[in-house]
């Protein structure tokens, strides 16, 4: 009778109105939130910059100019130039495409890969999740950035076996998350009552625990695509990421290290850059906590 009355009551324009509030309520602690604002701002000038790269440089990143070699900062060029004579400001904003394009394909390739591992192991406890989760402690056993460098030593250096090597070093925070969640879940009086059902597993798993897992995926996520950044940004420098002559900020600092003294500028600004696109995506996946979490809501 109570499930009766639950039907009739929750009809699809109730469901629809309780959605569009929990959007709206969404919204507005996101205009609260000046952080997450800022953040938004700075992530979304660095997307017009990637995409606009040929418009807004004025110059071919990769052409040399021997006559202008380590010139400082002037109205020609905004950001100075290098020990080759291109553009810094051109370098520095098709640098942030390799960047972008790499944290964008980790994200990709990790997080479902993660959360499928942490929602299985998490639904299904017993073995599975022992297996699972010893496999996901080895990998977490090691340093981020280590294990990073020993597949790209194995896969060898490029844009695509970089992307690889961190992609299969950042999935298991998320198999952990998911994890403890699809635990919880598992216990809830709805997933009990779809058993009791005969609903089977695999809808349980992707049409009730995936979706309640999700947000915090994404926080996590958001939060970890600053740490992207420093280990793609770190495979740059020691010439296991992008390849010369493409413009990436880790190379670019690697190659201004010898003239930090004298040319500050040609290792400062891709490292501001690394700096401001890492804390981006620091300060939008804490105001997405806020947003998205029910214990911050």
């Amino acid at each position: 009778m109570t499930t009766l009355t639950w039907l009739e009551t929750d009809t699809p324009q109730s469901a629809m109105q309780a959605r569009l509030g929990r959007w709206w309520r969404a919204g507005r602690r996101m205009l609260r939130n000046p952080a997450m604002l800022f953040g938004g701002l700075m992530l979304l000038l660095i997307l017009v910059a990637a995409v606009a790269a040929p418009w807004l440089a004025g110059y071919d990143p990769n052409v040399p100019d021997s006559h202008a070699r380590l010139l400082a900062p002037s109205a020609e060029h905004w950001l100075g130039t290098d020990q080759l004579g291109r553009d810094l400001w051109a370098r520095l904003l098709y640098g942030t495409r390799p960047t972008l394009l790499i944290v964008l394909l980790v994200a990709v390739l990790s997080a479902p890969f993660g959360l499928a591992i942490g929602i299985v192991a998490g639904y299904f406890g017993g073995w599975v999740s022992a297996v699972l989760m010893r496999v996901t402690d080895i990998f977490m056993a090691f340093p981020r950035l280590v294990l990073a460098l020993a597949f790209v030593a194995i896969l060898g250096p490029g844009i695509v076996n970089a992307v690889l090597a961190i992609a299969i070093t950042a999935w298991p925070p998320y198999a952990r998350i998911a994890r403890t969640e699809a635990q919880l879940i598992r216990k809830a009086e709805f997933i009990q009552a779809a058993k009791v059902a005969g609903i089977p597993s695999r809808s349980i798993l992707f049409g009730h625990v995936l979706p309640l897992c999700i947000p915090s995926t994404v926080i996590r996520v958001t939060l970890d695509m600053a740490g992207i950044i420093l280990t793609a940004a770190g495979l740059g420098f020691l010439g296991l990421g992008a390849q010369p002559p493409m413009s990436e900020w880790g190379a670019m600092v690697a190659a201004g290290r010898n003239y930090l003294f004298d040319q500050w500028w040609v290792a400062a600004v891709p490292g501001m850059a690394i700096l401001l696109g890492s804390l981006a995506f620091n300060l939008l996946g804490d105001g997405l906590r806020d947003v998205l979490d029910p214990k911050h809501a």
